[in-house]
C-alpha cells in the first residue's frame, strides 16, 4: 500500500481485544465464587447438611489466587525470552492458545479436583506473563513517539474494560439457568475469535507489513533505532543504575499492588462488608472500573500534544494524581460506613479513574528515558506485577481474618495508600524526561546543539538533509535564531534521499551541494 495510512490503529485494537481476553479468563473466578457456593451439583453431605464442593474457605481461596501469581511468575523470563527471539506475533499467539483451553477446562477441573484446578489456575497464570510484555512491544514497534501515550493508555486500559465485560457477563449469567460454568464457556469463545484476528493481522516488522505505507512506516519510526526488537543487546546493569527507571518500577509495583488487591477482592468488599447483592455487585464494580476510559484518553491527548507545559512537569502532573492521590482516597475508602455505602461506590471509582492517568506519569517516563528499549522496562513492570498477584493478596491474608469485618480491610486499604503516597513523593527526585545514555547504541546519535535555547516553530519540528559530517557547523548557523528559549537534540541516522532540503513547518527550502545521503532531525525535549 502506497502512501499514508493509519493501520497501526488496528493493530491497536487487535492487540487490545487480546490482552483483555487473556485478563478476562483468568478473572472469571472472583465474581464466580460467590455464586459457585450456592451450586449444590454433586454436593456432599456433612453432619445433614448439604456444602456445595465448590464452597472453598478463605485458605482455598486465596490458593487459588496464588496459583495464577505462581504461574506469571514461573512464565515471566521464559516468555519475554521468546519476545526477544521471536518477536510478539508468536509467543503471544501460544499465550493465547493457552488462556483459552485452560479456561475451556476448569468448570471440568473444578468439579473432578480441587487441585487440578489449582493446576489449570496456574497454566492460566503461565498465559498470563505473556500480557504486558507485549505492550511494552506493540508500543515501541507500532506507536510513533508524539502517540506513545495514547496506544499506552488504550493497551493498559485492557484490564479495565476486561473487568466491566467480565463482572457484567458471569454477574448476569451466575443468576441466568445457564449457570456460572457458562460464562468461562462464552469467554473461551470470545477469545477464540480475537487470536485468529491476532494471528492474521499483526506483524513484527511494521516496514514489511503490506497493510502499512511509507509515510506511516517513516512516522512509525521516526526517532527510534530500527523495527526489529530481535536484534537487540539489552543494556540491563545500566538500567538498573538509572534511577528514573528504578523509580518508574517502583511506583509501578505500588500501582500494581493497590489495583490488583482492589479488582481482586472489591466483589469480596462489595458483598461481605457493603452488603450489595451479587448482581449489584458487579455492576457496580463493573461501573467504577469502566468510568476509566475518559480519564485514560484526556491524559493520553494532553500528555502527547498538549506543549504549553514541559514533559517533566505533565509526567509529575499525573503521577501525583495516579498514585498519590489514589493513595489518599485508599485510606478514605476504608473510613467509609456500610451506612453510606454508595459513597465507597463514589471512592472506589474515583481510584480506578484517576489510576488510569498513569498512562501520563511513570508510563511516559520509560517511554521518553527508555526509547528503543521502553518495551524492556515496561516487561519488567509485568515482572514486579507477577510480585503484586503475592503482595496484594498477602497483605490481605494476614490482615483479614474475617471477611466481613470493616476494620480489617480499613487497615489493608490504609497501608496500600501509605505506600503510594511514598512512591509518588520519590518521583519528584528521580524522573526525567531525558533520554538515558543506554539509548545512545550508535544507530542513532544524539548532539545538544545549544542546550536550553531551541524552540520548535509553528507547532513542528525541524528536519534537516545534510551531510553527518558538516552536522553540528552547519546546524549551529543554520538553526540560529529559529528557536528560542526550549532544549533540543539531534537524531543523526542514515536515510536515503533523491535531493537535499530544509523542512520547516512543512515547506521545502532548497539547499546548496549534491544530494546526501543523511537525514537529521530535531527533537524538542
Amino acid at each position: 500500500m502506497a502512501g499514508n495510512s493509519h493501520f497501526r490503529y488496528v493493530i491497536l485494537f487487535v492487540g487490545f481485544l487480546a490482552l483483555m481476553v487473556i485478563f478476562s479468563n483468568y478473572t472469571i473466578i472472583n465474581l464466580t465464587f460467590i455464586c459457585m457456593k450456592n451450586d449444590l451439583t454433586n454436593a456432599e453431605e456433612i453432619n445433614g447438611t448439604f456444602r456445595s464442593r465448590y464452597d472453598y474457605s478463605p485458605a482455598e481461596k486465596k490458593a487459588i489466587i496464588w496459583a495464577v501469581a505462581a504461574g506469571t511468575v514461573v512464565g515471566t523470563l521464559p516468555v519475554n525470552w521468546l519476545y526477544l527471539r521471536q518477536g510478539a506475533r508468536m509467543p503471544f499467539l501460544l499465550a493465547g492458545g493457552l488462556s483459552i483451553l485452560s479456561t475451556t477446562a476448569l468448570p471440568t477441573a473444578a468439579d473432578n479436583s480441587y487441585h487440578l484446578l489449582l493446576l489449570v489456575r496456574f497454566v492460566q497464570g503461565l498465559a498470563y506473563s505473556a500480557d504486558f510484555a507485549v505492550i511494552g512491544i506493540i508500543c515501541v514497534t507500532w506507536a510513533p513517539l508524539d502517540e506513545s501515550a495514547m496506544f499506552i493508555a488504550i493497551l493498559t486500559s485492557f484490564s479495565s474494560f476486561a473487568s466491566v465485560a467480565t463482572n457484567s457477563i458471569t454477574g448476569a449469567l451466575c443468576e441466568s439457568s445457564f449457570g456460572w460454568k457458562s460464562s468461562y464457556y462464552v469467554h473461551a469463545f470470545f477469545g477464540c475469535i480475537c487470536f485468529i484476528a491476532w494471528t492474521f493481522i499483526y506483524s513484527d516488522k511494521p516496514t514489511e507489513h503490506r497493510f502499512v505505507g511509507s509515510q506511516e512506516a517513516q512516522r512509525i519510526q521516526k526517532g527510534k533505532g530500527g523495527d526489529n526488537v530481535k536484534e537487540r543487546r539489552i543494556p540491563w546493569l545500566a538500567m538498573l543504575r538509572n534511577k528514573s527507571v528504578v523509580c518508574v518500577w517502583l511506583n509501578a509495583f505500588m500501582e500494581m499492588t493497590s489495583t490488583i488487591m482492589l479488582i481482586t477482592y472489591a466483589p469480596i468488599y462489595f458483598r461481605n462488608v457493603l452488603e450489595f447483592e451479587v448482581e449489584q455487585t458487579g455492576y457496580f464494580v463493573s461501573l467504577s472500573i469502566g468510568l476509566q476510559l475518559p480519564f485514560k484518553l484526556g491524559t493520553a491527548l494532553i500528555s502527547d500534544k498538549y506543549k504549553k507545559i514541559s514533559d517533566m512537569k505533565k509526567m509529575l502532573i499525573f503521577n501525583t494524581i495516579s498514585v498519590g492521590l489514589v493513595g489518599v482516597f485508599f485510606c478514605v475508602l476504608g473510613f467509609v460506613p456500610r451506612s453510606q455505602r454508595f459513597w465507597a461506590v463514589v471512592v472506589v471509582a474515583l481510584i480506578n479513574c484517576l489510576s488510569s492517568m498513569n498512562c501520563g506519569g511513570f508510563y511516559k517516563c520509560a517511554t521518553l528515558v527508555a526509547r528503543q528499549y521502553a518495551d524492556v522496562v515496561i516487561a519488567t513492570i509485568q515482572f514486579f506485577k507477577c510480585v503484586a498477584l503475592f503482595t496484594g493478596p498477602a497483605l490481605v491474608a494476614a490482615t483479614v481474618q474475617e471477611e466481613s469485618d470493616r476494620g480489617q480491610w480499613t487497615a489493608v486499604f490504609c497501608i496500600n495508600g501509605v505506600l503510594l503516597i511514598l512512591a509518588n513523593f520519590a518521583s519528584y527526585a528521580m524522573f526525567s524526561d531525558k533520554r538515558a545514555v543506554f539509548t545512545r547504541d550508535g544507530k542513532t546519535q544524539d548532539y545538544d546543539l545549544v542546550p536550553r535555547t531551541f524552540v520548535k516553530r509553528n507547532g513542528r519540528a525541524l528536519s534537516l538533509l545534510t551531510q553527518k559530517s558538516a552536522m553540528s557547523e552547519f546546524s549551529k548557523r543554520s538553526l540560529a535564531g529559529l528557536c528560542e528559549g526550549r532544549p533540543v537534540s539531534l537524531s543523526v541516522g542514515p536515510r536515503p534521499f533523491s535531493k537535499p532540503g530544509v523542512a520547516l513547518a512543512g515547506t521545502r527550502e532548497k539547499m546548496a551541494g549534491p544530494a546526501q545521503k543523511a537525514q537529521a532531525q530535531i527533537f524538542f525535549e
